[in-house]
């Protein structure tokens, strides 16, 4: 018998349908013995009902009340699944994160994480029921119900697998796993069997949608077995996300080519070149809590630098205000913004024993005449920032460069 946590994705539950179609997997889980706990979404298009709903009472809502009223959307999944549960005989019983006690910071709408209550849960387990659990929230100190920000489903359900310990944390997703590329771009993309821990970390970083970032971060700090599946296919063993160690002794170069079309780049020009000038610039962003990524620094003629770096389109707006706002202080030229580009990233730990990665990705680039504005390594990862109207072209020939459509 294992503990198994299982996390169904807004489109797993997107029905009544979906739903009866998910306790009916579930009780296959408990027929072979198992205790489960299950993590489910909203359903598809709630969330989103939801802030337009917000939105058409307050432009930018407050983001205590904008929590409380998301966080509904899994309240009525919860509900709904320990129904269809109880319909086919399986004991049931559904929290909102605030029962479980999901304790979270104070930092509405990209809460995270402080500890989990697991106590509950357990004595529910041992009675022989299947816990349902509202992914994406929790509860602050004061009482407040906090979301964990989008995706953040993928979050709870590995932070429960590690609280309670659990033999594997289950992520039912519209797709049979992680796959080298977007299919939808690049349609030879090849399923993979496994994947490391850094580079499927590297991958959500990079903007694969498969899991959210922080879920896998969980995932590696307390070593969750974490495997995708599709709720869609009754058999399949998806793709495992393994510990390197545990892997083959020789990595291919290359696992995946991963993108992101939500990032906007912000250029800052003719500051002083001087001590404090990065942390005057990137301060006040991070003030507001907004998140940087790529960062470039070119030192220019007569004392002057240039300083550029990306943010989430989301967030490019309010950057720009700020950084516009503080022009004058940071005896800035002037203040660019540019949201129409993308992020195209090649990933593998196969590339800490091969040289040549870095060249073969900027001769494949520049045959097809995509220019590159930035560069970004790691041990593991190079990324490139490119006009978004060469995205799906550069996806296409790097996946090809690579070899990665060929079965290892």
């Amino acid at each position: 018998m294992a503990l198994i946590v299982q996390k169904y994705g807004g489109t797993s539950v997107g029905s009544p349908d979906r739903i009866r179609n998910v306790a009916k997997r579930i009780a296959k889980f408990r027929a072979q013995g198992h205790q489960v706990v299950v993590v489910v979404s909203a359903m598809s298009g709630e969330t989103n009902r939801l802030i337009a709903l917000a939105r058409e009472i307050q432009a930018s809502p407050d983001p205590r009340e904008l929590d409380v009223m998301v966080s509904t959307g899994e309240q009525v999944t919860i509900a709904l699944l320990a129904m269809a549960l109880k319909e086919i005989g399986i004991k049931a019983k559904s929290y909102t994160g605030s029962q479980v006690r999901v304790l979270t910071d104070s930092a509405f709408t990209k809460a995270r994480i402080v500890s989990i209550d697991e106590e509950k849960m357990r004595a529910d387990l041992d009675s022989g029921h299947v816990v349902v659990v509202a992914g994406f929230q929790g509860v602050d100190m004061d009482g407040n119900i906090t979301t964990l920000g989008r995706g953040g489903s993928d979050t709870t359900g590995v932070a429960l697998a590690a609280a309670l310990k659990a033999d594997e944390c289950q992520i039912y997703t519209d797709v049979d796993g992680v796959y080298t590329t977007d299919p939808r771009i690049v349609p030879k993309a090849r399923r993979l069997k496994s994947i490391t821990f850094e580079e499927m970390l590297e991958m959500a970083s990079l903007g694969s949608k498969v899991l959210q970032i922080r879920s896998v971060e969980f995932a590696g700090k307390y070593k969750v077995k974490l495997r995708v599946l599709s709720s869609f296919e009754e058999e399949g063993e998806g793709t495992l996300i393994t510990f390197e160690e545990e892997g083959k002794m020789e990595q291919p170069i290359i696992s995946g080519i991963a993108f992101n079309r939500d990032e906007a780049k912000i250029t800052v020009r003719g500051v002083p070149d001087k001590p404090g000038i990065a942390y005057q610039i990137l301060g006040p962003v991070a003030d507001a809590n907004i998140e940087v990524d790529m960062i470039i620094q070119n030192v220019g003629a007569e004392g002057a630098t240039d300083f550029s770096f990306t943010v989430h389109k989301n967030d490019f707006d309010k950057a720009m205000g700020i950084l516009r706002g503080g022009q004058s202080h940071l005896e800035a030229r002037e203040v660019l913004g540019d949201d129409r580009i993308a992020k195209v990233s090649v990933v593998g730990v196969g590339m800490r024993s091969h040289v040549g990665v870095a060249s073969q990705m900027f001769r494949t680039l520049a045959e097809e005449g995509i220019n590159i504005q930035m560069i970004s390594t790691s041990e593991i990862k190079i990324s490139v920032v490119i006009d978004e109207k060469y995205l799906e072209l550069a996806v296409r020939v790097l996946h090809k460069a690579f070899q990665l459509d060929q079965e290892v």
